[in-house]
């Protein structure tokens, strides 16, 4: 390509399937900026700038083209591009017959080895286009792998949805993603599994752990895409919850995590099959709700807030929006992060069940159970948390026997991606289950 012809390019205003902030990564033949990203999916990695593909090290020969192709589908991984926009994009200046695409997603889908391993990296969707189906990590391309930091490109695989029954009758909706050993988040408040899939919030999380392991998640009763109208609200019911989910899932083994209120679910589970549960990673999590901490005071908030929740959950009162969102992400939280976290509140659940979770989390109190985790656990607690006290994390790592404790410097009660707490979170965990390229905890 002649240099004017890269400066003209560089000027288009490039249509909607590459975002802005992916734009300067864009691969141009002979004219590619050396700051490119380096992608990592899987055993693979993508060198824009270089213009290779490796697999564990070893270059996999690509054409021109299916290379091209390869990486406009691997920068908007997780969403669905529609063929005239990839014959746009990796034919710019000509006019070219869609089954040259084809050719190209036929000749991917043998460099990366689809139709030997299973593995399904490139989707197709009837009629319409292609998505690449795998989780992506985008790093600097001088670094040497990547980074538990990283910054995350898109989705990660598309989750599929499900929904099982519980005894008592109640829907639940879950979800599985990834591949590989299975890791089982129990629910938290509040969760919604369609809406906080692209979330600022979650959506590292989500991608990280499908980078290791078939990640299974679920929304409780009373809140996302389960049953809404229940009778029972309780640390028993969402017990309850955890266990049908993973019969559903059909998983007999696996690492078992417990977020702030999903600590005490995943605790009683844990007791009650510790032959099913080979590692209990607790962060942010409590063994005794308000009602139990012997803090009258602190307990006079909290029904202070469960009033407000029940009288202004469904409305946009921006001081109760902005003293919401500041109690779980306070720190480095940007305006999306506020303005999601507050969204949530309004699509997860009615102002009711909201309140009725809230005091239900009031009354946890698994404290006895501690002394009878018999399985591997680290526990992972943010030194600044306004949501859970330290101590309360502390109690879990002395009283679990043989349980790690991590404490990290941070505000938030739930990690964003861009802060440092993330990454050694990550290293931390990569550690403990064992991940590939991590070090091994003692």
């Amino acid at each position: 390509m002649a240099e004017n012809h890269v400066s003209a390019l560089s000027r288009i205003v490039f249509p909607r399937v590459l975002s802005a902030e992916l734009l300067f990564c864009y691969f141009f033949v002979n004219g590619m900026p050396r700051t490119a990203c380096l992608y990592q999916f899987g055993p693979f990695q993508l060198d824009v700038a270089e213009h290779r593909l490796l697999r564990q090290g070893v270059e996999v020969p690509l054409q021109l083209k299916a290379f091209e192709t390869l990486c406009v589908l691997v920068k908007n991984a997780g969403s669905l591009l529609r063929k005239e926009d990839l014959l746009q994009q990796v034919w710019p200046d000509a006019v070219v017959e869609e089954n040259n695409l084809n050719k190209n997603i036929s000749l991917l889908r043998k460099a990366l080895g689809e139709p030997a391993t299973g593995q399904s990296y490139i989707e197709t969707v009837p009629r319409v286009g292609y998505r690449f189906a795998a989780p992506v990590t985008a790093v600097p391309s001088n670094a040497q792998g990547p980074k538990p930091g990283g910054r995350y490109v898109g989705s990660p695989a598309r989750q599929e949805i499900r929904f099982c029954s519980t005894r008592d009758g109640v829907r639940i909706a879950w979800a599985t993603v990834g591949s590989g050993y299975p890791l089982v988040k129990a629910a938290n408040w509040l969760n919604h599994l369609d809406y906080e899939w692209e979330s600022p919030v979650w959506r590292h999380w989500i991608a990280e752990l499908t980078k290791h392991h078939r990640f299974v998640r679920y929304d409780e009763r009373g809140n996302g895409l389960s049953d809404w109208e229940v009778t029972e609200t309780s640390s028993e019911a969402w017990a309850q919850d955890l266990e049908t989910v993973v019969e559903a899932a059909g998983i007999d083994r696996f690492a078992l995590m417990g977020i702030s209120q999903g600590g005490a679910p995943a605790i009683t589970y844990a007791v009650e099959h510790p032959e099913r549960v080979s590692h209990l990673i607790l962060v942010g999590a409590y063994s005794r709700g308000f009602e139990h901490r012997d803090n009258p005071e602190a307990l006079k908030a909290r029904q202070a807030f469960e009033t407000l929740v029940r009288l202004d959950w469904g409305t946009k009162n921006p001081a109760f929006s902005f003293n919401f969102a500041d109690l779980y992400v306070p720190q480095n939280a940007t305006p999306e992060h506020q303005e999601w976290f507050n969204a949530l509140r309004r699509v997860s659940a009615s102002p009711e069940n909201a309140a009725r979770i809230m005091e239900a989390c009031d009354k946890i109190n698994v404290r006895a159970l501690l002394p009878s985790v018999s399985v591997p656990t680290i526990v992972f607690h943010s030194d600044g948390d306004r949501a859970v006290p330290p101590d309360e994390d502390r109690i879990l790592a002395a009283e679990i026997p043989n349980a790690r404790f991590v404490p990290l410097s941070s505000a938030n009660h739930l990690l964003l991606a861009d802060e440092p707490a993330w990454g050694i979170f990550v290293e931390e965990l990569g550690a403990f289950l064992g991940w590939q390229g991590h070090r091994h905890s003692h």
